[in-house]
């Protein structure tokens, strides 16, 4: 275990590794416009020159930026970015040419799951999401070809939405038995080898293919000390969802080879039969091939087989109906109601027009997620809870009415 240190520049400077927490930047690093970064030009010949592209490198550049996000574990900001590629770019830049670059590790990040317990997202540094987008904006055009079309999780053009509306489609036309497939702990139990076998059948160039198994090799940082990672990919770095869809393929294959039905967002798989029995044997079979194929394990806890209108799919439940129809899923409704619940608990001393501000974003995505709903009466009972809840507020300030556009 241990950090990484400053590295030795071209004219024998030392370079700090894309920061530590005070990374030597130009006094004007915050304001440096990106214009002003000058990328080295190169003939795009090999897949790591295309990554390093100008252009390429412009496009990734504007995607971490806008996407904003907290500083990885070396304490560089992104609004920090610009002016540290200007002082350092031509030296880290021979280093991806020459296959010489290490990451820095990610910094360690615990967010609670909705069914409890936690999920630990690995935050790269601000460089490292950049070249990592860079790396993502080449690698998908490669592999997303190959991508089966009842696979729409983090691809473009597709949707959380397509995947309900194709498990929809699937009970109607008479499958409505679903076998829920919930892999055990999936991140952060990828095997870097057999991933990296399936990297290596699109991606020919072997400076990419080393920094991608560096990436997954990086180290973990936590109270300050660099755990080692021997397998897994953590969430939160722009590659992580591409490189469990090339994995995850490979069970879209082996259920296409097979003749099933089924839908998969990400690493959350439903496939759909005709019948318990025939369910029961598909859950057997799948057991066997994620264990010996891709070296995954299901949770049998939560794997089950079980009718569809008894279960929910990315927070949408059915009906009953031969041609079901789409409702919200009941646990979907109370992690909401908790969500609100806890904006009020937060909002102690603080002004009706704050908890108005944090509330609104809250459902106004929410309501937009669900849509797809074709049952009213969920929604309006819940919007008369909020204002309820609001009204119970407003009596404690002193005011007595609710204004109208609140939310």
């Amino acid at each position: 275990m241990g950090c990484r240190t400053a590295e030795a520049s071209p004219q024998g400077k030392a370079v700090p590794r894309h920061g530590g927490r005070n990374p030597r930047m130009p006094a004007d690093s915050a304001q440096t416009p990106m214009a002003s970064v000058t990328w080295t030009k190169a003939e795009p010949n090999t897949l790591m020159e295309r990554v390093l592209s100008p252009a390429n490198l412009r496009r990734a550049y504007r995607r971490v930026v806008n996407n904003r996000g907290a500083p990885g574990a070396d304490g560089l900001s992104v609004d920090e970015l610009a002016g540290y590629l200007k002082q350092y770019w031509p030296s880290l830049r021979e280093r991806l040419q020459t296959g010489e670059y290490q990451p820095y590790g990610v910094r360690a990040v615990n967010i609670p799951k909705p069914d409890g317990g936690v999920r630990t997202l690995g935050i790269p540094s601000v460089l490292d999401r950049l070249i990592q987008q860079a790396l993502l904006q080449q690698l998908t055009p490669l592999f997303e070809p190959l991508f089966s079309d009842f696979s729409y999780g983090f691809r473009p053009g597709r949707s959380a939405h397509q995947a309900i509306e194709m498990a929809r489609a699937h009970v109607a036309a008479g499958y409505r038995w679903s076998v829920e497939l919930d892999l055990e702990k999936f991140f952060d139990r990828v095997d870097h080898d057999l991933l990296m076998d399936l990297l290596a059948r699109q991606v020919e160039d072997p400076r990419v293919r080393r920094l991608v198994r560096r990436y997954l090799e990086a180290g973990v940082m936590a109270g300050g000390l660099v755990s080692l990672r021997r397998e897994g990919t953590p969430q939160g770095g722009p590659l992580s969802p591409l490189l469990s869809n090339i994995l995850l393929n490979e069970l879209d294959r082996e259920l296409s080879r097979r003749g099933h039905r089924f839908v998969r967002y990400a690493d959350d798989a439903n496939v759909y039969v005709r019948s318990r029995q025939a369910g029961e044997r598909v859950l057997a079979s799948l057991e066997r091939f994620l264990e010996q194929r891709l070296r995954l394990r299901l949770n049998r806890a939560k794997s089950q087989v079980i009718r569809p209108w008894r279960s929910s799919y990315l927070g949408y439940g059915m009906t009953v109906h031969r041609q079901p129809k789409l409702r919200i899923a009941g646990s979907s409704l109370q992690r909401l109601r908790e969500r609100v619940k806890s904006l009020l608990r937060a909002r102690r001393g603080s002004q009706l027009t704050w908890l108005i501000e944090r509330l609104n974003p809250v459902l106004r995505g929410w309501s937009s997620y669900f849509k797809l709903s074709q049952s009213k009466r969920p929604v309006e009972e819940l919007d008369g809870w909020v204002r309820r809840l609001l009204r119970n507020v407003l009596c404690g300030t002193g005011n007595d009415r609710l204004p109208g556009h609140a939310i």
